[in-house]
């Protein structure tokens, strides 16, 4: 399996950078793009490291309705595009008027892509699983928001998903952002795959400081012996600094490639 890195927060070497995430995940015969960040850089960046998206993916996995993880959509089309089917919705910060939501429409989308939307989990291949809807069941995790929806209810952002990989009897989880909370979707993915043992954890797991949530994370990862870790994006710097501490983490940048 090769998972390259086409939009990080962090520039590497003369690769682009924004705010936002976009995977390229080749495995099972398959090359699925997983979020496009808010631009065309992810497509500048593939073409760096040699990929055409337009012509070499065919599948698209958008892990929630945020502008920094589906505003990319609009540089792409003809391709089958899987997410839940809440993320169209206008969403804004609180007391904020900019939507933060995806600047394009869910009829604009149905034109350019074959979109499936489910809140269920959805088998992309035997080995690659859509996570849909994914349960919020422990006591530290998606407790509080920033966010509301159009009609000024607290969002919660209930279509976060994630994508769950069985490799060689393992798992690796795929995360855009982790709004269910990042040991939240690992459970889960634990459940719908059958699997266990955790090959590697990547992706944003949207903690901001060295709280009890980041403390309690680490805790958690540590009992279920992650071998690979790599917190991202919406990861800010003092949560990064912690997991550094816990498990010498490596920084994920632009144009890296990770191969298992």
């Amino acid at each position: 399996m090769k998972l390259s890195i086409l939009t990080e927060n962090t520039a590497g070497g003369k690769f682009k950078a924004e705010h936002g995430l976009s995977y390229l995940i080749e495995y099972d015969e398959q090359k699925i793009l997983f979020d496009t960040g808010h631009s065309d850089v992810f497509i500048k960046n593939a073409s760096q490291l040699g990929i055409d998206i337009q012509s070499a993916v065919d599948t698209v996995v958008l892990s929630h309705g945020h502008w920094d993880h589906g505003d990319g959509l609009r540089y792409i089309e003809n391709k089958t595009l899987i997410t839940h089917p809440g993320a169209f919705i206008k969403r804004y910060r609180r007391n904020g008027q900019q939507n933060i939501g995806l600047a394009i429409s869910n009829d604009e989308l149905g034109k350019k892509f074959n979109v499936i939307t489910t809140s269920n989990p959805y088998s992309i291949t035997p080995n690659i699983i859509y996570l849909g809807s994914i349960p919020r069941d422990n006591n530290f995790e998606a407790q509080s928001t920033s966010f509301v929806d159009e009609k000024q209810k607290d969002d919660f952002v209930p279509d976060d998903s994630a994508l769950a990989i069985k490799y060689n009897n393992e798992l690796v989880l795929i995360s855009g952002c982790a709004h269910a909370g990042i040991c939240n979707t690992i459970e889960y993915a634990k459940k719908v795959s059958g699997l266990t043992r955790i090959k590697a954890v990547i992706g944003g797991f949207h903690l901001k400081s060295a709280n009890k949530q980041t403390n309690k994370t680490i805790d958690y990862l540590r009992s279920n012996s992650v071998e690979l870790l790599y917190p991202s994006h919406c990861t800010e710097l003092p949560a990064l600094a912690a997991f550094y501490n816990a498990f010498q983490i490596n920084q994920l940048k632009t144009g890296m490639t990770l191969n298992f």
